[in-house]
């Protein structure tokens, strides 16, 4: 059966239906036609049962939309083909991308830079055939392992470019043009009865004077502020009043734990602050030498006021506060004996950080920094004493990924990092020498780690140039975490430091370890061992020197 869809009359096989407006054409007469005006419209029958108008209108709408050739697409559809094949698109773009990132893909991508497996339990010459016995490798490790050869010649041009060159000391002259308040405000001289480098200065403030009130360290800080506001209250209670003027006691740190960072300084620090002889700054790690001095508060915010010396004086306050009270008590006065307070400060940038330098000294040494921290520090305390801590340099340097990198974190990225550093610094020790590539503050900010931090014999090698070895005790973080105990000896008898009760030295060698390695960074593992290879390659040379140096093979860290 067939039917007319435009005035339902059943309509007879070969039958033209010529009463429809439609069949017959434009001439037709709606006023005359009966079926337009209504008469004897025929109702419409489906095998011998009369069909309802609304079915009879859906048969209506989807004839009239009828296909008219295979390419006479309905809108929707098309709309529907064209939103399937977008998704197809970027689902095929995301599987190249993340496929191309983590050795996915079938074909190798080329942007990888390579490396080859290790492992910590593995000596450092052992050969990538060796590790295959430790190693299955997977399909994430693969381009790595296979583009390591592009690697190894990069790390090989640096080796080849290494010299260790002493540098030349500058003068005393020449240092205190460069900061001449620095030297107006710290004496040459300091009291003979304490440890520290202590003098009185006078006061010239009045008691409605906040002798704080300047402080940049105070300005910055919120959380330095407590500890102002308590010194702001005792402040006149300490000074010492002489012929009717004031005075106040000004000291210096006696010892400094000078780095490096993520080698386990905070732990040091911490145990320490718990022998009763021992004070250190009013805040753990002023970087004053390093940055503040140079108004560098964060790095990548750029320069603010130079912080002047009072404010670094200020911090140590506390701790001259009670070294004034032993110096005033009668039993020292009578019988000419030393406070057996010592002061420390623990910056860990102290001994690599000298970033500042290119903007406010004369670059006309081939781009090595003509001062140095150390310079500045031996001008003034030469006979002060320096604490290094130090770790394996490739764990130290995923360490401090892992703490300081905000984002994204994981092992790939890590090595992808690694492998653009190197070739960052591979471009500069073609053109400098080795001192200038390791100060240089444009490639230090480029690199994306900080593979600078763990070149220490280079760092060494220059506090050597202005103190004797006997002032600087060199530890293993290695050792200290296996033997906490026989390391904080070796620290109390490196500052002559008195002897402890059984129960406070159970309170400082058996308290928890401090500033471990968070949860968050903990679950996601440890480095790709193609990328502790490369390092260990990168930082052979370096430890060589270092345990030369030293005359200790444990710098070595072959087994760590």
């Amino acid at each position: 059966m067939r039917y007319c869809i435009n005035c339902c009359i059943h309509l007879l096989p070969n039958d033209l239906h010529r009463q429809c407006f439609r069949c017959r054409g434009p001439s037709h007469n709606n006023q005359k036609c009966p079926v337009c005006r209504g008469e004897n419209r025929i109702p419409l029958y489906t095998d011998r049962r009369q069909m309802k108008w609304l079915a009879v209108l859906e048969v209506r709408t989807d004839h009239c939309e009828s296909w008219n050739g295979f390419f006479c697409l309905r809108k929707g559809k098309l709309c529907s083909l064209m939103f399937g094949l977008i998704i197809m698109t970027l689902v095929m773009v995301s599987y190249i991308l993340t496929g191309a990132k983590h050795g996915l893909l079938l074909i190798p991508s080329p942007f990888h830079y390579g490396a080859f497996a290790s492992n910590p339990s593995l000596m450092d010459n052992e050969s990538l055939s060796d590790m295959k016995d430790y190693y299955q490798p997977s399909k994430m490790n693969i381009s790595y392992v296979r583009d390591y050869p592009s690697i190894k010649l990069i790390i090989d041009t640096i080796t080849s470019k290494i010299e260790f060159i002493t540098r030349q000391r500058p003068d005393l002259e020449e240092l205190k043009k460069q900061e001449p308040h620095m030297f107006s405000v710290i004496p040459n001289k300091f009291l003979p009865n304490s440890k520290n480098p202590c003098w009185y200065e006078e006061y010239r403030g009045n008691t409605t004077t906040d002798p704080y009130a300047t402080n940049s360290y105070a300005l910055y800080s919120k959380r330095f502020r407590i500890i102002f506001d308590y010194l702001r209250k005792v402040f006149w209670n300490h000074l010492y009043h002489y012929k009717d003027k004031h005075y106040r006691l000004r000291c210096l740190p006696h010892f400094y734990i000078i780095g490096q960072p993520k080698c386990g300084t905070t732990d040091l620090y911490d145990r320490l602050r718990l022998h009763p002889d021992v004070r250190f700054s009013a805040i753990k790690e002023p970087h004053w030498w390093t940055r503040k001095r140079f108004g560098i508060i964060r790095l990548r915010d750029g320069f603010h006021d130079r912080y002047p010396v009072e404010d670094y004086l200020d911090l140590f306050d506390l701790a001259a506060h009670q070294i004034q009270s032993v110096l005033q008590s009668d039993a020292v006065k009578e019988r000419g004996k030393r406070s057996n307070i010592i002061i420390g400060e623990a910056s860990a940038s102290t001994m690599w950080d000298n970033n500042a330098w290119i903007f406010f000294y004369d670059n006309s040494t081939e781009g090595e920094p003509p001062f140095l921290i150390q310079d500045f520090i031996h001008a003034f305390q030469p006979n002060a004493k320096l604490i290094i801590m130090l770790r394996d340099p490739v764990e130290r340097l995923y360490s401090d990924y892992l703490y300081f990198a905000s984002a994204n974190k994981s092992a790939e990225d890590f090595h992808e990092k690694v492998a653009e550093s190197l070739q960052l610094f591979e471009g500069c020790m073609l053109d400098f020498s080795l001192r200038a590539c390791v100060y240089n503050n444009t490639l230090n900010n480029a690199m994306p780690v900080r593979l600078q931090v763990g070149l220490y014999v280079v760092y060494l090698l220059d506090w050597l140039t202005v103190f004797n070895k006997d002032q600087i005790l060199v530890l293993r973080l290695e050792d200290h975490a296996s033997n906490m105990r026989y390391t904080m000896h070796m620290v109390f008898q490196f500052l002559d430091l008195g002897p402890l009760s059984e129960k406070q030295e159970a309170l400082i060698t058996k308290s928890p370890a401090s500033n471990t390695r968070r949860p968050e960074d903990r679950s996601l593992g440890p480095m790709l061992p193609t990328t502790k290879a490369i390092l260990r390659d990168f930082y052979r040379p370096f430890n060589t020197k270092l345990a030369q140096v030293l005359f200790d093979d444990a710098f070595l860290w072959k087994r760590t």
